[in-house]
């Protein structure tokens, strides 16, 4: 979106792309909040921006690229899955409960202290985010044109 010429560097992990940050031997990398909240509260890495929509909780002084690069958005997302053909009940319950633990003040705290955002819902919204997301990131490999190697 900026043009910046980046090269990628591919890590099997981002404990080994911090560990190579904090050394030196890269200037920058894309971590998630929960990953490199503990050393950018400890003064050791500097966030420069949040690439989520919204700024962090944890992070509130901390802009979003999008507040300098508009339309600019791309979050890491976690959610539960079963196998195909699990019981319509086992899935209400394992999202009624899911659901639950995500409203609960401790939890909620805890996982937003780790820089989360949660996102309760229905089975049927996570397969929205599922297929918006697809088609997001679809549009973007056509558009740059990557192949699989």
């Amino acid at each position: 979106m900026t043009s910046v010429d980046i090269v990628h560097v591919p890590y099997r992990g981002v404990a080994a792309s911090l560990t190579d940050l904090l050394g030196g031997q890269v200037q920058l990398t894309f971590a998630s909040v929960p990953s490199s909240i503990a050393y950018i509260n400890a003064d050791r890495l500097r966030a420069l921006a949040i690439t989520s929509a919204q700024r962090s909780e944890a992070l509130p002084d901390l802009p979003t690229v999008g507040e300098f690069v508009p339309g600019y958005e791309t979050s890491l997302w976690l959610g539960l899955g079963a196998p195909k053909g699990t019981p319509a009940e086992i899935i209400d319950t394992l999202n009624q409960e899911t659901n639950a633990a995500l409203t609960n003040p401790k939890i909620k705290a805890r996982l937003a202290d780790l820089g989360h955002t949660m996102l309760p819902g229905t089975p049927a919204d996570f397969g929205k985010l599922i297929a918006d997301e697809s088609e997001k990131w679809a549009k973007l490999i056509k558009f740059a044109g990557i192949k699989a190697d």
